[in-house]
Formats: structure tokens, sequence, C-alpha cells
């Protein structure tokens, strides 16, 4: 029991520093994925997060095409919708994935992928890049990327919705994988995406995050 408390106090602290604004979504997704009530132990971690002024963060207004074109959030949505529509006999997957490279300051670079897929037939995607920290775990650095596609995805979904698209998937892209350091926190990052209502792929499907992000690094 000790150590599932202790598991609680880290990962309500760590969500808590990387996301202060989502201080009630962490504590409710916390304390169901576990089923423990805060004891004292927690209650402190919490208090202590909290006290923590994180830096603002300046997160781009502009995404980038494949051809290197900049355009904002809202035209990537209409260029995807464009490209489903252009051939509506297909099924597509819409991805949204982040990965991150470690800075020598501890700061990290983050670069987050929309890709639509036309399944059998290519696809497009866009990216953004912008920087944040400090970083001082794997850890922390894998849960923010994943925290970044599931808010750009609630976005990408909410307006695709809106249109009568051709048949497509959707899903959260994870740079996280069996083999490597990763392999330890699949289950929580796993565990966050479903708890979003999203389905999750991770190496080797996770394309979107651990190629197309990745490349551009």
């Amino acid at each position: 029991m000790a150590l599932r408390q202790r598991f609680l106090t880290n990962q309500l602290f760590s969500a808590i520093v990387q996301f202060p604004s989502r201080f009630n979504e962490v504590l409710i997704f916390t304390a169901k994925s576990i089923k423990l009530m805060p004891t004292k132990e927690s209650i402190q971690g919490i208090e202590k997060a909290k006290s923590i002024v994180a830096t603002p963060v300046a997160v781009p207004d502009f995404f980038n095409s494949s051809l290197g074109i900049k355009i904002t959030a809202d035209e990537v949505v209409k260029e995807v919708i464009a490209y489903m529509k252009a051939d509506p006999t297909r099924h597509y997957k819409v991805t949204i994935g982040t990965d991150s490279e470690l800075l020598n300051t501890k700061y990290a670079d983050f670069v987050t992928a929309i890709v639509v897929h036309r399944v059998g037939n290519g696809g497009r995607y866009f990216w953004r890049r912008f920087e944040l920290g400090k970083f001082h775990t794997l850890r922390d650095r894998i849960i923010r990327e994943v925290l970044i596609s599931l808010d750009v995805a609630k976005d990408v979904l909410t307006e695709l919705k809106k249109s009568d698209l051709p048949d497509f998937d959707f899903e959260i892209h994870a740079d996280i994988g069996a083999n490597g350091p990763t392999n330890a926190v699949i289950q929580e990052v796993m565990g966050m995406i479903r708890a979003h209502n999203f389905e999750g792929k991770m190496k080797p499907e996770s394309y979107a995050a651990s190629n197309v992000a990745d490349r551009h690094v």
C-alpha cells in the first residue's frame, strides 16, 4: 500500500507541475486510475506541486505544412477536411503524435504532428515545434508529449465532427515501445489516452510520433 501511495503522490506532483491549469482533471484521473483516496503524504505532494509557479508556455499559433507553408490550426483542420472530401470513397486515419528531444539546458524541443492518411494512397501532414522545460526525467518528458497531443486532438476532433466526412479512424500516437526505457511508462501513457476516450498506438504503429514528428525534432 505504501508503494501505491507514493505512486499517487509522484504521479500527481509530476502532472500538476507540467500542467498546473489542469489540476482538477489530473486529480480525478489519478484517483480513478488507482482507486485510492489521497493520504497525508499525497496531499502534501499536491500542495507542493500547486505552490510551484510554472514557466509560461509560448505555444506557436501556426503549423508547418509538409511543403513548408505556415498555416493556422484552423487552416490545418480545413486542409484535412478538404483532403478527405476529395476522395470520399476511401478510408482515412487522422493521427496526432508528439516527439521531443532533450537539450543540454534540460529544456526540450517538442514537435507535434497532425497526419491524415488516405489508407492505401498516401497522405498529408502538418507539424509545429516549440521549446519547454525543465525536464529531469524521461517519464516527465513522455507524459508532456502525450498531454500536448491530447490537447491538440480534442480541438481537431471537435472540428472534424462538425463536417460530413468519409469514414475515418482517429488515433493518438505515443513515442513509446516495448523495447527500451519507455517500456516503463507504457501502462501509464496508454491509460491516459484511454481515459480521454481516444485510441492509442505505440511503436511500431505510432508513426505520427516516432516517424513524422521525429523527423522535425
